[in-house]
């Protein structure tokens, strides 16, 4: 057993020591990039940078009603939600068919609004006669698969002060994402890094996943090792030689007594970033399924605006109109520079409550809540949303449902299994905790704390791990005598019995 033992210890020592010489740089790119990510998010377009770049709606100008439309799109089943809104100079209807390709309807004869040329892109993004135009199928800002029914793209570069670039879909014509130099530099020194959001890797979605997986897998278990071995060899009351609590000396010494406390933030983080990536599909994603969207559309039925009454409500809504359908019945959202706000039905919690409980296929509801600030389940870290509804239901995965009171629609799911992973991922990877989120300085001095001490483990690893490469680089068998050049004398070579050395 003694000699098992020993055996164990050998073993995790040398695991650890090689594993840490090969992660090393790992870790250290991974804490730089989380730091940075703290700042400088991945690209993409809000909704309020996205209503910036949409025209005032040209309501006299619009011909077609919101059924005549529907019909237009010769759509066995109807969408889910249907978009009035201005492509530049024109009025169109915008919608999502069920295999999520994005139709375009002109609002003036209900015909395909058509491909956006180059052209077409400069004057939607507003570009003046410096910007250039460049096509883009697929790049490092549009790598993800949320971009595929919108490819390929227009990118336009304004040549502004800022760098800023536009990226218009050719088939939609939507502004669907905006970058700056600022954006693009720093985030290759973040989110590019910490993600290895490599674009050739991630547009292969399963292999990135499996590479992140792995990396991160083997990351986390040299980080485990190191905290085993941290604490095996630390001696509080039957200390080493000179009252010593670690057995190291100089820089390894350091290491062992950073690594019991940065190991700690160090390990967490590693192992919290492995679960991001749902090994084994644990955990369910927040991203409601298309089958539980539809289902709490509900039954197809007509929107019921004439012409009259759009121009009549379009008053109220300068950048057009929202339309989700709830329970088989429409709600008219009105758009402005604020976003959006219910014009006319506003849907109750009544109406919703029975939606969402024939899309959970009648499991029991146990409850409506109806949350005025954010809470452990509903942080600001996953949307900003306020009021929110909160529907709660007895079916085996113990699902929650967060709903936005104003339009209806649903903004995400939330089961047993995302109900653990927020705390295991969120709260411990993004430090997603009331007191912190509350506080954000405070969450900030957490973050750069935690990652300091592991930075410091991990620097003291990299140059101990360097030392011992170089050693071993350095530790050149004696050649054999064959090889030996044939002038240096046996004399020179093998120092006579009793002769002292003069260097």
């Amino acid at each position: 057993m003694v000699s098992l033992l020993k055996r164990g210890k050998r073993w995790l020592v040398l695991g650890h020591r090689w594993l840490g010489i090969v992660t090393g740089l790992l870790f250290a790119l991974w804490i730089g990039s989380g730091l940075v990510m703290l700042y400088v998010p991945f690209p993409s377009l809000t909704e309020a940078e996205r209503l910036a770049h949409l025209r005032p709606m040209a309501w006299e100008e619009v011909a077609v009603s919101p059924d005549e439309a529907l019909a237009a799109s010769s759509e066995t089943r109807m969408p889910r939600s249907l978009d009035l809104e201005m492509r530049g100079d024109e009025p169109v209807y915008r919608m999502s068919a069920g295999n999520g390709r994005r139709i375009t309807l002109s609002a003036r004869t209900g015909t395909p609004a058509g491909p956006a040329d180059a052209e077409a892109a400069r004057h939607l993004a507003g570009a003046g006669p410096a910007a250039s135009v460049e096509e883009v199928e697929r790049d490092q800002w549009t790598v993800t698969a949320r971009y595929d029914p919108l490819r390929p793209f227009h990118k336009v570069a304004l040549n502004d002060a800022a760098g800023t670039e536009l990226y218009v879909s050719q088939s939609t014509g939507e502004i669907v994402l905006d970058t700056t130099r600022f954006a693009r530099g720093w985030n290759w020194v973040g989110a590019v890094t910490h993600w290895v959001y490599l674009t050739p890797l991630r547009a292969r979605a399963e292999l990135w996943r499996d590479v992140v997986l792995w990396l991160s897998g083997i990351a986390a278990f040299t980080a485990i090792t190191g905290l085993v071995l941290g604490i095996w060899r630390l001696r509080l009351r039957r200390r080493y030689a000179h009252g010593r609590v670690t057995p190291y000396r100089g820089l390894a010494r350091w290491h062992h007594l950073v690594g019991l406390v940065g190991g700690i933030g160090l390990t967490t983080f590693i192992l919290s970033g492995w679960l991001s990536m749902n090994p084994n599909r644990w955990f369910t994603s927040l991203a409601p399924p298309a089958d539980l969207r539809a289902a709490y559309a509900g039954a197809d039925s007509p929107v019921g605006l004439d012409l009259a009454r759009l121009r009549e409500i379009g008053t109220h809504a300068p950048l057009g109109l929202h339309l989700p359908r709830i329970g088989g019945r429409w709600v008219t959202m009105g758009r402005d520079r604020a976003g959006m706000r219910a014009i006319g039905d506003v849907p109750d919690s009544a109406r919703i409550a029975a939606a969402a409980g024939l899309a959970m296929a009648g499991a029991r509801l146990e409850g409506v809540e109806r949350l005025d600030s954010h809470d452990l389940y509903w942080s600001p870290l996953t949307s900003a949303t306020l009021p929110v509804l909160r529907l709660r239901f007895a079916d085996p995965a113990a699902t929650w449902l967060h709903i936005d009171p104003g339009s209806g629609e649903i903004l995400n799911r939330l089961d047993r299994s995302g109900r653990t992973n927020r705390w295991l991922f969120t709260a411990l990877h993004r430090l997603d905790l009331p007191v912190l989120v509350g506080h954000p300085p405070a969450r900030d001095a957490a973050q750069w704390l935690l990652n300091l001490l592991a930075g410091a483990l991990v620097v003291t690893g990299l140059v101990i791990g360097w030392r011992r490469l170089i050693l071993k680089a350095g530790a050149h068998p004696p050649l054999p005598a064959a090889l030996r050049p044939s002038h240096i004398s046996r004399s020179a070579r093998v120092p006579s019995p009793g002769r002292r050395g003069t260097g």
